[in-house]
Parts: C-alpha cells; structure tokens; sequence
C-alpha cells in the first residue's frame, strides 16, 4: 500500500502541478518585461516612415486593436485557468483539434519573440563591447536567463521586477529631457503631426496608418504570456483576467508617449526615412542623440540591451509553460509535462535550446533579424483569432459560462478576429509564407497522431 502511495506521489511530482507563488504585481511585472516599456526604440523609424509621420496615432490604434484580444483573454481566463493560454481555451471552446492548431501556432510566436530579443541584447552589448561577438552576447543572455527561470518563476519574477524598475526610471528620464528640450528649443515637426501625419509624403492616409500598425503589433505581443501564468498565480483567475487588461494599458500610454516626444524631436522626416530604409532602425538613437546628447543615447543602449534580455526571459518563462501544457495533454511529448519542485524545467530547457539556436542563427547573420522579426507575429495574430473563435464557441455555442451576453461573448470577440484577420492580411509576404507552412506542418503533425490513435480507439470499441 505504501509503496503504491510513494509511486502515485512521484508520478503527480513529475507531471504534476505547477507551484502557486505569483501575485498581481508578478503577472504584470512578466507582462511588461516581455513587451519591453521601451519596444518602440527599435521600430519606430520603420513605424515612422510607413505611417507618413503619423507614429504616435499608430500606436493609439494598435492599442485600441489588441484590446479586443485582451479582453477576449480575461473572458477565457476566468472560465479556463489553465497553463497553456490559447491552446487551452481554444481546446475548451473549440474542440481538441483546434486547441492543437491554437498551441501550435502560438508556439512559433513564444518560441521566436525570445529569439529576438535575445538578439537585441547581443546587438546592444556588441555595440558597447565589440571586441566581444555579438553571438557571444546572445547565447550568454540566453544561459543567464534561462538559469533564472530554471530557478524558479518567483526569483525570475524578483530580478525581473528589478529591470523593469530601471527600464521605467530611464523611459522617465528621456521623458524629462525631451519635455526640457522642446521647453526651450521647441518641436522639430508640428505640434500635432505625430497624430495627423508630418505631411511630407502628401495628405494623411488611414491606409498608412494601418499599414504601420501590422508592424507595430510587434510591440505588444506578450501581454498575453500572463495568462499562461493562470496555474501559478494566488487569489484565482479573476487576479489574471484584471493583469491582462491592466498590461496592455500601461503598456499603450508608454508607447504613445514615448513616440509623441520621439517625433517632435526628430529632424528627419518620414519621407526621408522612407526613402534611406537603412535610417531606420538607428532612428529612435539617432533623434535622442541629436536633441539630448549622446549621454541619453548611451543610457537609452544599455536600458535595451538589458531590457531585450529579460523580456527574452519572461518569453521564455511562457514558452516553457506552454510547451508544459501541450505535453500534460499528450499533444506534444509527455516529458514535457514533467515538474520538479512546481518548475515544468524540462520544458523550459526545450524552449531555451530552441531560442538558443534560432537566436544564435540570426547573430551570426547580417540578415537574421529581418528573418525572425518578419515571422514572429503571424503565429501570436493567427492564435489570437483562434481565442476570439474559443470565446464564441465556449460562451454562445456550448453555453457552458452561464447567460450569454451578447456584446461580452459575441460583439467583442468576432470584432477582435476581424481586427487580426486584417491584420494578418497587412502582414508581409514572407511572414505569410512561413505562417501558412508552420501551419502546415502543424496539421501534418494532428494528422499523424490521429492515425495513431484511430487503431487504439477501434481496438476500445470492440
């Protein structure tokens, strides 16, 4: 009897449950490291150039867009708190089948958001140190933050919350200095032009903006990590649901405020960024430098090789869960859903090899940040559809959440898919590509277990 009891307590340690230890501060402290308070810094000249000038009214819409999904999270989250995020509601309001698919394209998005970056520390500490690689870099920010997830959530949590902290004071500190500067030297473009377009490449066009925005996407994603978090965070779902909301509009003030100032201090226009695309990804730098002084250049430098590093190890810390999630459900190995002391540390380690590789790869490529960054975002876009299918699915067809209302389970939800649908369609041919192949090889991969089940389901029957 007692040896039966020693054995049923090792097989629940190995797959079992995840340590609870997270509380409200943790979720949005992992949120805003992934996303990165000062995302913006290296996309801004390319969000600059596409949207004529108008970067600022950019980000107001992105933000306004991945409200939709954000909201369809906290639906999902206080129905279904489960590690796995998208895969589990998909697989709760849609069927088994699309939860795999959900998992299977959000993996592509938690597995390369890392990578880059990863890849954005290495690029960083390369330009401040370049006796050293810059893959040397990369695959040394990929070892530190993978050991302190192998730690634990709650230290990862704790040093996490440290960097955040620093992130926060020297966004306030650009913040300070740019309002000095346009205080006594006054804007570089109009007072109004990072809203309505500097006018340089003729009238505002909402096309544009649009345009801009299926780049500036990039920037949020992440908030939605938190919820796969929902198995180790005290207080319940409701805790995740309000993390989720709460990330994502802190998040859209820093980065219409941060571009607002950015854009008034630069004195490159946007036709002249559209015109030298090689301009842009030093442009962000290169207006601080010009405005504040290379001081505030450097300082901006360091806070995002730092930055990049741990928004890496909270992408990181997702991956890992979700990659947990799809082993406890036998979608993918089932040594993935082996815990030690609450930390799903096999799986972790799988996802950090991946990103090790794949973030390596690009390192040693003049040409691998374009690969990465050009894929990334199909993945999370074609999940976050997938949510918003799970909460109509869960709420109105299966009516399984108790009344339905209307706006909350069907209005919101179908609007947020066509928000991501179109946003998908905005998307770059190559990222269209290498998304609709990844989906490929995911329904290869449900093809072949189900053949392998079919047998053994037959066998059942008879």
């Amino acid at each position: 009897m007692s040896g039966t009891g020693t054995a049923d307590r090792t097989a629940e340690e190995e797959h079992g449950d995840l340590r609870r230890s997270l509380g409200f501060r943790d979720l949005v402290v992992y949120g805003l490291l992934f996303i990165a308070p000062m995302a913006p810094v290296g996309v801004y000249g390319t969000l600059d150039a596409k949207s004529h000038g108008a970067v600022a009214l950019v980000y107001v819409v992105a933000t306004v867009a991945m409200a939709f999904t954000a909201f369809s999270y906290a639906q999902m989250v206080r129905v279904v708190p489960q590690a796995g995020s998208v895969f589990a509601y998909a697989r709760a309001g849609l069927g088994k089948e699309a939860g795999f698919v959900a998992g299977w394209m959000a993996m592509l998005d938690y597995l390369l958001i890392p990578a880059v970056a990863y890849l954005f520390s290495g690029i960083a500490m390369n330009a401040l140190v370049p006796e050293v690689s810059r893959w040397v870099w990369t695959a040394l920010a990929v070892v530190v933050t993978t050991l302190l997830n192998l730690w634990g959530v709650r230290t990862a949590a704790r040093v996490g919350f440290l960097v955040l902290a620093m992130e926060i004071v020297v966004l306030l500190v650009f913040a300070v200095s740019a309002v000095v500067v346009l205080a006594r030297d006054g804007a570089e473009r109009g007072w109004l032009s990072p809203l309505s377009g500097d006018g340089t490449q003729g009238a505002f066009a909402l096309s544009a903006v649009i345009g801009a925005v299926s780049v500036a996407v990039l920037s949020y994603l992440g908030f939605d990590a938190i919820a796969s978090f929902a198995e180790e965070v005290t207080g319940g779902s409701a805790k995740v649901a309000r993390a989720v909301l709460f990330c994502l509009a802190l998040a859209g003030v820093l980065f219409v405020a941060q571009t607002y100032l950015v854009a008034l201090l630069d004195p490159t226009t946007s036709a002249q960024y559209a015109a030298d695309p090689g301009r842009q990804g030093s442009a962000f730098y290169d207006a601080v430098d010009s405005a504040a002084g290379t001081w505030l250049h450097d300082l901006v430098a360091v806070s995002k090789a730092i930055g990049a590093a741990f928004a890496a190890l909270a992408g990181q810390a997702a991956a890992g869960r979700l990659l947990f999630a799809m082993g406890r459900d036998r979608r993918l190995p089932r040594a993935l859903a082996r815990t030690d002391s609450g930390v799903p540390r096999v799986a972790l380690l799988c996802a950090a090899g991946i990103t090790l590789v794949a973030a390596v790869w690009a390192a040693r490529r003049d040409d691998g940040m374009d690969h990465l960054v050009s894929v990334v975002d199909i993945g999370a876009l074609t999940a976050f559809t997938l949510l918003h299918a799970s909460v109509v699915g869960w709420f109105a067809v299966r009516r399984r959440g108790g009344p339905v209302s209307w706006w909350r389970h069907v209005l919101v939800p179908v609007a947020g898919a066509a928000i991501t649908v179109a946003v998908i369609v905005e998307a770059s041919e190559a990222a269209q590509v290498v998304g609709a192949l990844w989906l490929v090889a995911g329904l290869a991969v449900l093809t072949a277990q189900r053949a392998r089940r079919s047998p053994a389901d037959g066998a059942t029957r008879r």
